[in-house]
C-alpha cells in the first residue's frame, strides 16, 4: 500500500507527516476542555449517538474489544459494563494527553480492567485475529491514511468479528444542510475560542468533517479493506453515521 505524497489537514494540503504532527498538536491543545466542548457543540446529543453505536456493536460479555482513538474514554465507559471477567477492553489513542485523561476519568469512575495503549491507528501493535470488535468514534477523519488504518483494523479482527465506525458524515436533508453549515463555520470556532481559548483547532475540526468521505465513499473503502456486509445508519439527518462491517 503506497503512502500518498499529500493529504488533507482541513482545507489545506500537507504532507502525511505534517498532518500527523498538526493533529497531535490540535488534540493536545483541547484535551482539558474536550469533553465540555463536545457537550456544548452537540447539546449533549453526542452521548446518544455513542450509546446507539454501542447498541449496534453486538458486544457480548466475553468479547475482546479494541476502542481505537479512544480519547477521553467515553466509548470505553459504555463498553466496560457490558463485559464480564472473560472480556477484554483495550483503549488506544495516538495522543498521549488524550489517552492519559481518558485513563484518569475511567479510573475515577471506578472502571477497572481496561488496557491503555498509545498507538497509531495505521499500525496498531496487536496480534492478528485477536479482537471480536474494533470500534472508532469520531476519530477516523483525523487519521492521516484512512485506507491503511482500515486495513490494520481488519487484520486485528477474528473471523466473524466486526468494525463499528461512528463519525460525522454528509447531511442528507437540504434545509438541515444549510443550517448545519452556518452553525459549524460561524459558531463552533467561536465556542472553541470562548471555552478552550483555541479557535483555530475547532476551525480545523469543522473543516475535517467536510473533507471526510461521505457515507457511500466510506462504505466502499470498508469493502476495499475486505469487510463484508457493510451497512450505514444515518443519525440526525446524516450529521453523523454509523458504518458497520464484518470480517468473514
Amino acid at each position: 500500500m503506497t503512502t500518498p505524497d499529500s493529504t488533507d489537514f482541513g482545507y489545506e494540503k500537507v504532507t502525511p507527516e505534517e498532518k500527523t504532527r498538526r493533529v497531535t498538536r490540535v488534540f493536545s491543545s483541547v484535551t482539558e476542555r474536550y469533553d465540555l466542548m463536545n457537550d456544548v457543540m452537540s447539546l449533549g446529543v453526542h452521548r446518544l449517538w455513542k450509546r446507539y453505536a454501542v447498541h449496534l456493536s453486538g458486544i457480548r460479555p466475553d468479547s475482546a474489544v479494541l476502542d481505537v482513538a479512544g480519547g477521553t474514554g467515553d466509548m470505553a465507559a459504555l463498553y466496560r459494563p457490558l463485559l464480564d471477567e472473560r472480556g477484554r477492553l483495550v483503549v488506544s489513542d495516538i495522543n498521549g494527553d488524550m489517552l492519559g485523561r481518558g485513563r484518569d476519568r475511567l479510573l475515577d469512575a471506578g472502571l477497572c480492567g481496561i488496557e491503555f495503549v498509545q498507538a497509531n491507528a495505521e499500525t496498531l501493535p496487536f496480534r492478528r485475529h485477536s479482537f471480536d470488535l474494533v470500534g472508532i468514534a469520531f476519530g477516523l477523519r483525523n487519521v492521516t491514511d484512512k485506507e491503511r488504518a482500515l486495513a490494520s483494523m481488519y487484520d486485528l479482527l477474528r473471523y466473524g468479528g466486526r468494525i463499528v465506525i461512528l463519525e460525522f458524515s454528509k447531511v442528507v436533508l437540504p434545509v438541515l444542510d444549510r443550517l448545519y453549515d452556518t452553525y459549524s463555520f460561524r459558531l463552533i470556532p467561536l465556542l472553541g475560542r470562548l471555552i478552550t481559548g483555541d479557535e483555530d483547532s475547532y476551525r480545523y475540526l469543522v473543516e475535517s468533517i467536510r473533507m471526510h468521505p461521505d457515507q457511500a465513499t466510506l462504505s466502499a473503502m470498508l469493502e476495499d479493506a475486505g469487510f463484508s456486509r457493510v451497512t450505514c445508519n444515518n443519525l440526525s439527518g446524516g450529521i453523523v453515521a454509523i458504518h458497520r462491517g464484518y470480517k468473514l
